[in-house]
């Protein structure tokens, strides 16, 4: 029961949803909006180029000690 208590503020509406998006819409206005979702976009593809480019250098270090340890 207590956990619930914590947990009740998290818990997102349909009215609240549509508050925040008027608020959004509000503050930034129709034209800044796909400019603010262009770069939010830019940004989530660099993050992913850069967690794929710091698992293939986990795999290329990986690799090069199984081949270390095979000699």
């Amino acid at each position: 029961m207590n956990t619930f208590l914590y947990l009740m503020p998290l818990m997102i509406g349909t009215w609240e949803i549509i508050a925040i998006v008027l608020v959004f819409i509000l503050l930034f206005g129709g034209k800044k909006i796909p400019e603010l979702m262009r770069g939010l976009g830019k940004g989530v593809k660099e993050f992913k180029t850069g967690m794929k480019d710091v698992e293939n250098d986990i795999q290329d270090i990986k690799k090069d000690i199984e081949s270390d340890d095979k000699k």
